[in-house]
């Protein structure tokens, strides 16, 4: 391995550097900077770890190839063979992580999904989604957490919000920002006639204690409710559920599944806070009060990817043309290969 690249002596002088200054006895006086320098060494431990683990990977295939010149034992053939398609994904996953260098890409990220155009279907596939995304996060060893959910009167979600927790998972999910369109047969319809549907995704990193973003609270307004949802759970009960609307955007949150209406508060204005500060980043520090325009409706032509379920079977990111006919292994979570054809096509395009 390139040692320009993969480094093992640096990556320890570096540990042992941050742990250094970890040690020292006023390291917690700047809450924002110990932080900052505890997720550094955490992320410098976890690289010098998967360097360690490639490099055992290989001397194992070493190995099994020596051993399999002195006997002719297929086993050996299949292990080696299992060993380097497992590094070979490990290693791509390792150079796509690269092209994630936008400020935020290495937060946790704040998906949500809302209901468009079609009616009790569009509520059907937005639940839908939700269950894709989160099959997608179980895929790759990242927790979840459902901060919001709205149900459909007769079917399905009017909207959610989940949050991603781990170590990329705003830079990857970044792309799926837009409007998703449906196309199949309905089942709620009696007739049996084909139905296209609309969610709209938007998707935010969670910010950590060093970002800040300051609004005043007259600039705010905050109305509670009851959560909502089928059963009669105590949730119902009482006015737990809380929504913020930022009055010079329109923007605005709610927040249902936490405990205590201070909980759903404060996780409201967390995400409120993050949606400001992305759209801000996107349009390059224009005013705040322009940022309204940001927004796309979840309807004709606004589509990022389409999931054609009749008369045919096709899902195609209309960005990058990827496509594939295997709608099932979309629908459990299999969105890599569309992921990663966005994220180089990105990069390609600011080069």
């Amino acid at each position: 391995m390139p040692r320009t690249i993969f480094d093992p002596a640096a990556l320890r002088a570096k540990i042992h550097d941050l742990e250094h200054t970890a040690a020292q006895p006023d390291f917690w006086n700047h809450p924002a900077t110990a932080q900052a320098t505890l997720q550094q060494l955490t992320e410098t431990k976890d690289t010098l770890s998967q360097l360690q683990d490639w490099q055992k990977k290989l001397e194992h295939v070493e190995t099994a190839l020596e051993l399999l010149e002195l006997e002719a034992d297929q086993s050996l053939l299949a292990e080696a063979t299992t060993l380097l398609k497992d590094l070979g994904t490990q290693l791509s996953r390792w150079e796509l992580e690269q092209l994630l260098k936008g400020p935020y890409d290495k937060n946790n990220a704040i998906l949500t999904i809302n209901a468009g155009a079609g009616g009790t279907d569009a509520q059907d596939w937005a639940e839908m989604l939700l269950r894709m995304y989160t099959r997608w996060a179980e895929r790759h060893g990242y927790q979840t957490h459902l901060a919001e959910l709205s149900e459909g009167e007769e079917a399905g979600i009017k909207s959610a919000t989940l949050e991603i927790r781990g170590r990329y998972a705003y830079g990857y999910l970044r792309s799926e920002k837009g409007t998703h369109r449906l196309v199949r047969i309905s089942p709620f319809n009696a007739n049996g006639k084909r139905q296209t549907s609309f969610a709209g995704v938007d998707v935010m990193p969670e910010l950590d204690q060093s970002v800040t973003v300051e609004i005043p609270e007259s600039d705010l307004e905050i109305t509670t409710s009851r959560s909502g949802g089928k059963g009669g759970q105590n949730v119902n009960k009482v006015e737990t559920a809380v929504r913020i609307v930022h009055k010079p955007t329109g923007l605005a949150v709610r927040c249902t599944q936490e405990r205590s209406q201070l909980q759903n508060k404060e996780k409201a204005l967390a995400i409120l806070k993050a949606k400001l500060l992305v759209i801000a980043q996107e349009q390059k520090a224009k005013e705040i009060a322009d940022i309204r325009g940001d927004a796309v409706e979840a309807a004709w032509g606004n589509q990022i990817r389409n999931y054609v379920f009749h008369p045919y079977q096709l899902v195609k990111d209309l960005r990058t043309d990827v496509e594939t006919t295997a709608v099932q292994d979309v629908m459990d979570g299999d969105l890599d290969p569309f992921i990663q054809a966005y994220l180089r096509q990105q990069t390609e395009e600011s080069r």
